[in-house]
């Protein structure tokens, strides 16, 4: 049997992943998670994102047409964090979380998601992330910008408006400083980006592939922790989004958008995830060897079934995928790339 027993090395994380895929369908009589879709208005005159609502700042949105940014209401770091801070007992350390955070509303339309929206405006989206990696990023004492979405009631949240969320931060999230890490320690021993080396292998095996064109590709990675853990990026290794061409911005977009719809139309619902654009530190040192890409981490291994975080994985320490990657793959390629609301049969 395949991913039975296995471990698997992770090279971007540099720790080993523990595949047992029987584990799939051993008996369940736990917490299951509701399927039922819930109706979303086009406008919502409760929520905060739409347009021409009022935020809980007090502010009021324009009557956007696109994109909308605008800085977050309740952030994690602000630009004026307190400085006097008291100092931790014995062998304990504090400093100030300096940053700025924003909000990036996909679509005035409070009905819809990235995998309903057409590909011209996932590219509006993207480029949207460019600019403001370059913005933040650009600011003197900003050594990271976190790009991601959370989707979904079960990843937690606040508003089911499309929308994402950018940290841009005085620290370096730790699973970024890993890659950099990694990705420094395979350039300066082949001369080539780790991205590359793990794209050229997903392409030349085939089996976890689910999408590509010339300049993109999206696949199940062979060390993926979650069931349909997808990698979406560029065939080139680039240290950030911001250092995409216009045309391989917008073939990535293509990509993006068909994973996005294989994700709904696996289980004709919409599908839960956590999205994280993985993009070079900001601090001003050299990023040659790392390669931007997107991640998705979705929390269901079944319909109405959550991949839970327990022994192995928060006491442990290690993962374990209760999936087999070329498997979760086979099954998004099978489902097809229109979606369902959107005529696919």
């Amino acid at each position: 049997m395949n991913g039975v027993w296995e471990q698997r090395w992770h090279p971007l994380r540099r720790e080993w992943v523990i595949v047992a895929a029987h584990r799939q369908d051993r008996p369940w009589l736990g917490e299951t998670v509701a399927a039922t879709p819930k109706p979303l208005p086009v406008h919502d005159p409760n929520c905060t994102f739409c347009p021409g609502n009022t935020r809980v700042s007090g502010a009021r949105n324009p009557a956007y047409t696109g994109v909308f940014v605008f800085d977050n209401d309740r952030p994690c770091a602000g630009p004026d964090a307190p400085r006097d801070l008291a100092s931790p007992p014995g062998i304990y350390r504090n400093q100030p979380a300096n940053g700025l955070a924003r909000v990036v509303c996909f679509s005035p339309r409070h009905d819809l998601t990235l995998a309903r929206m057409a590909v011209p405006e996932i590219d509006a989206v993207l480029a949207c992330w460019q600019q403001q990696y370059r913005d933040l990023g650009g600011r003197d004492g900003i050594a990271h910008v976190l790009i991601f979405e959370n989707k979904g009631d079960v990843v937690g949240v606040s508003n089911p408006h499309p929308h994402g969320q950018i940290y841009a931060t005085n620290f370096v999230f730790t699973t970024i400083a890993n890659e950099v890490a990694a990705g420094r320690e395979h350039f300066a021993a082949h001369r080539r980006a780790l991205w590359e080396d793990i794209v050229a292998t997903e392409v030349v095996d085939g089996r976890r592939l689910i999408a590509g064109n010339a300049d993109a590709v999206a696949f199940v990675p062979y060390f993926a922790r979650y069931a349909y853990e997808t990698f979406v990026g560029p065939r080139r290794a680039v240290p950030s989004i911001a250092d995409l061409t216009d045309d391989e911005r917008r073939a990535l977009a293509a990509v993006l958008h068909e994973v996005l719809v294989r994700f709904d139309n696996l289980w004709r619902l919409s599908f839960p995830y956590v999205m994280a654009l993985h993009n070079a530190p900001t601090d001003g040192h050299d990023h040659a060897g790392f390669g931007f890409h997107i991640e998705f981490h979705p929390p269901l291994r079944k319909p109405g079934l959550l991949k839970y975080l327990a022994g192995p994985e928060i006491g442990g320490g290690s993962f374990l995928a209760d999936t087999a990657p070329e498997d979760k793959a086979a099954e998004l390629r099978a489902v097809p790339a229109v979606h369902y609301e959107n005529g696919s049969s």
